[in-house]
């Protein structure tokens, strides 16, 4: 696996400098196959779309770990998984009540770091971000499944919030 992530990453810089991209993927594709056991047996065209699956998977996985996804490509990648390795979405009710556990274990753990509760050997492990991530998972399989674009509705609430609240927290005294 390594040798597929330094090639694909290899031929990622390469692509992007424009130097025989084409005759290089070629020539790692053949090599890779080589040492991959079984897939000598597929016929080159298979062999290629699964060089080319893979390739593109991990250039998900690369881009999600770099954390520069757009709310429209989260959205598009969650629904991607979930049809691929989570097989289906639960339904929204269910989905709905997985939220609210998560929020539940989101606001254990904030009442822990920031509140006065001292940590439970079981809560010892878990990580701030790892709660909101759960959190953010959950509301976008949601919004996928109830048709809601989620970058289209964050900029209608800022647009609502700028000219409901344009004064409001300006002129609250317990902020001042």
């Amino acid at each position: 696996m390594k040798l597929f992530l330094r090639r694909t990453l290899a031929l990622q810089k390469e692509r992007q400098q424009g130097k025989k991209a084409k005759r290089q993927y070629a020539r790692s594709n053949s090599q890779l196959l080589k040492k991959v056991p079984n897939v000598q047996e597929c016929d080159a065209s298979k062999a290629s779309f699964l060089f080319k699956c893979l390739a593109q998977k991990i250039n998900n996985l690369i881009k999600i770990n770099k954390m520069d996804i757009t709310i429209q490509e989260a959205q598009q990648q969650v629904d991607e998984w979930i049809k691929t390795v989570g097989v289906r979405y639960f339904n929204e009710l269910t989905n709905l009540g997985i939220l609210m556990e998560e929020v539940g274990e989101l606001s254990r753990l904030m009442v822990r770091i920031y509140g006065e509760q001292s940590f439970k050997e079981a809560d010892k492990g878990s990580k701030l971000s790892d709660e909101m991530a759960d959190v953010l998972w959950v509301l976008i399989c949601l919004a996928n499944q109830t048709g809601v674009d989620l970058t289209e509705a964050l900029a209608k609430n800022f647009e609502k919030k700028n000219n409901r609240d344009k004064d409001r927290h300006k002129d609250n005294e317990k902020l001042q």
